[in-house]
Order: C-alpha cells, then sequence, then structure tokens
C-alpha cells in the first residue's frame, strides 16, 4: 500500500513535502522490481536536481536503474547509512529508505506529480 499523505512520479519515485523541503525516495514498487539492492550512488551535497532527471543511481542484483527526480531544487541532505546498507531500500522504501531532502524551487511542480489512488492505477495499467 502506499502512502496516502505521499506525491508520485511516473519513474516511481515519491516525494514527502515540509514546508520547501522535499524528502524523495523509490516506491516499494520500485524497490520489489529491482530486486535486492547492492549498492547506491547517493547525490551530492547542495548539487542542482531538475525534475524529471537522473538525480541518483541504484544498483540491483537484477538492474541498474537511474533514480529519476520528481522535483527540481537543491540537495540539502543525503541518507549516508545507504551507502553502506543500500539494502535499507528494499526494507523500508517509505521510510528509513529515503534517499535525499531537496530545497524545492518551484513547488507548483507537485501538482504533475499523483496522489497514492492515481499511482496505483497507474502501476496497475503499467503491469497489463
Amino acid at each position: 500500500m502506499n502512502p496516502e499523505d505521499l506525491r508520485y512520479h511516473k519513474e516511481h519515485t515519491w516525494v514527502k513535502v515540509s514546508g520547501k523541503k522535499a524528502t524523495i525516495g523509490i516506491t516499494d514498487y520500485a524497490q520489489d522490481a529491482l530486486g535486492d539492492i547492492v549498492y547506491i550512488d547517493l547525490p551530492e551535497m547542495e548539487s542542482p536536481v531538475e525534475a524529471h532527471t537522473e538525480m541518483a543511481e541504484i544498483e540491483s542484483t537484477k538492474a541498474t536503474s537511474a533514480v529519476i527526480a520528481p522535483v527540481s531544487g537543491t540537495v540539502l541532505e543525503v541518507n549516508e547509512k545507504l551507502a553502506d546498507s543500500p539494502e535499507i531500500i528494499n526494507e523500508d522504501a517509505y521510510g528509513k529508505g529515503w534517499i535525499a531532502i531537496v530545497e524545492m524551487e518551484d513547488a507548483s511542480e507537485l501538482d504533475e506529480l499523483m496522489d497514492a489512488g492515481d499511482y496505483e492505477k497507474y502501476i496497475e495499467e503499467e503491469a497489463k
């Protein structure tokens, strides 16, 4: 089940907003599709990220996959625990497995993202 308080990007990333800060991670669907995550290339602190472009890269036993930023802004914080224990994403994609916190440039970008219900429908359609 996808948390109701998050917004979702079609590239299977999520964002939790608090003021201008956006916490970003990959969805449970994405971590499940990737399988066992063995490495993550985290974004650099204070680096700019642009919505709909790669902000990080995840390697799993199955594939290497880009993490697509759902919003634009500047990286304020990265989840350093993932450097040593990337499997946290598999265990808790919506909690301890967050990837980065970004200071958003344009909150109106959130309007382009899906809510939990729309995201559920989207992954059902994609699975057909």
